[in-house]
């Protein structure tokens, strides 16, 4: 099996942190970053072990956007 390397984007829902690979949809989650991110590596492995065939796997494209948040009231 080739070695392909992948994104992980993680962000944070309450204790835990969440890890996705935009890349094929995995997602998994931690109490740490590392954790979330060792539990997307093996989710992600399991995943690929379940395909039938090898993907196409394109890479993912990440920007930043800004938005204008004047007319938003504070809570």
């Amino acid at each position: 099996m080739a070695v392909v390397t992948l994104s992980a984007v993680i962000h944070r829902e309450g204790d835990l942190y969440v890890a996705e690979c935009p890349e094929l949809g995995t997602v998994s989650q931690g109490r740490t970053i590392e954790e979330a991110v060792a539990n997307l590596k093996e989710a992600t492995g399991l995943y690929l072990d379940e395909q039938e065939q090898l993907l196409t796997i394109a890479p993912a494209i990440l920007t930043t956007f800004s938005i204008d948040t004047s007319n938003v009231e504070a809570a």
